[in-house]
């Protein structure tokens, strides 16, 4: 079941949050880069991200990790994310399309607090970016 306006009650484990799916547009990879004083060619520009062997433009891992947290705040307005980690396995191509996925996997009643599996999804299936999150619910 997936869920938005996620409330304490009525989550349970297995519930799958809402997929949002992202345009990481060449122009919005570049100005988030450029706004966090990372504007280097990996993360703004075609060619010289190719010059540092790198397929093309990617995306920064801060940008992943912000957009994870924002899926949860999409599923859970009101909510706070208490802790997300994430493993990097794989590079967010900017100019490319990626969906937001995310499971509950376990439910805290005493600090009305969620477990949540997330991750990054390329459009070939491929988990780029995989984490889990600690969201307090309201």
């Amino acid at each position: 079941m997936s869920v938005a306006g996620a409330t304490f009650d009525a989550v349970e484990p297995g519930d799958d949050l809402p997929v949002i799916t992202v345009d990481l547009a060449r122009d919005y990879v570049k100005a988030h880069a450029a706004e966090l004083g990372m504007a280097f060619p990996r993360f703004t520009d075609e060619e010289g991200a190719k010059l540092e062997g790198l397929p093309g433009q990617i995306t920064p891992g801060n940008m992943t990790l912000a957009l994870l947290a924002r899926e949860l705040l999409t599923w859970a307005p009101g909510g706070r994310v208490l802790r997300l980690g994430t493993t990097f396995r794989g590079l967010a191509l900017a100019g490319s399309a990626v969906q937001l996925l995310g499971t509950v996997t376990e439910k805290d009643d005493e600090r009305r607090t969620v477990e949540c599996d997330v991750w990054m999804e390329t459009a070939e299936g491929d988990r780029c970016v995989i984490g889990t999150a600690t969201v307090q619910l309201p």
